[in-house]
């Protein structure tokens, strides 16, 4: 137990300076992957604000842990109601670089001691970079880069704010929706997220660029 706590400490220190090579999720999809690791100057500032906007409006003022919304997704829970949302940036980074990706009571008490690690060696821009880099958009599709030129043929630098909004609003399911070719839906929460960057204002922040 003790050597698996400072293997995982030892690569959450190693990752705040090199770029994760792989996820479990890499691993478990049976499908080619696509990745390009690329800096957060490296794109368009439109993409952060927005996945900050669609996924976790107060990324840039918690420490990992959005309370409130942890407390419905419990309560959710006892009553047997599906207990979505409650995850921050902070715990899905956590989650995509450590754990699997099935919901279960186990992998959320696992999910928060690495999350707290994480709030407390990286910097908040750091952690946004590596979600960024890491999450999955499309089947085998993981990272801005090689999201932005499958959906759009472009790189993540060259991403319209609509462009951006689209990839965000597709974070939570990107097996079942598109950003390239958006259904009503996406395009209804593009839209969304679009309102909600502009509403946001000072707590985008950490990530103004």
């Amino acid at each position: 137990m003790t050597l698996s706590v400072l293997l995982v400490v030892g690569l959450i220190l190693l990752f705040r300076f090199v770029p994760p090579p792989f996820t479990p999720l890499m691993l478990l999809r049976d499908a080619p992957i696509q990745k390009q690791w690329v800096s957060l100057d490296q794109m368009a500032p439109a993409l952060p604000r927005a996945v900050i906007a669609a996924e976790d409006n107060l990324f840039c003022s918690h420490w990992g842990f959005d309370l409130n919304s942890l407390q419905a997704a419990v309560l959710a829970f006892a009553s047997g109601e599906r207990a979505g949302g409650g995850s921050t940036i902070s715990m899905q980074t956590a989650k995509n670089l450590f754990l699997w990706p099935e919901r279960s009571v186990f992998r959320k008490l696992l999910e928060a001691p690495l999350t707290l690690a994480i709030e407390v060696s990286w910097p908040k821009t750091r952690i946004l970079e590596v979600y960024l880099n890491v999450a999955e958009w499309a089947p085998g599709v993981y990272g801005a880069e090689a999201a932005s030129r499958f959906h759009f043929g472009k790189p993540a630098k060259s991403l319209s704010k609509t462009e951006a909004a689209r990839l965000a609003a597709v974070l939570p399911s990107p097996l079942k929706w598109s950003a390239g070719k958006p259904g009503n839906y996406v395009r209804r929460r593009t839209e969304i997220i679009n309102r909600r960057v502009a509403q946001l204002g000072p707590l985008l922040d950490c990530v103004t660029q």
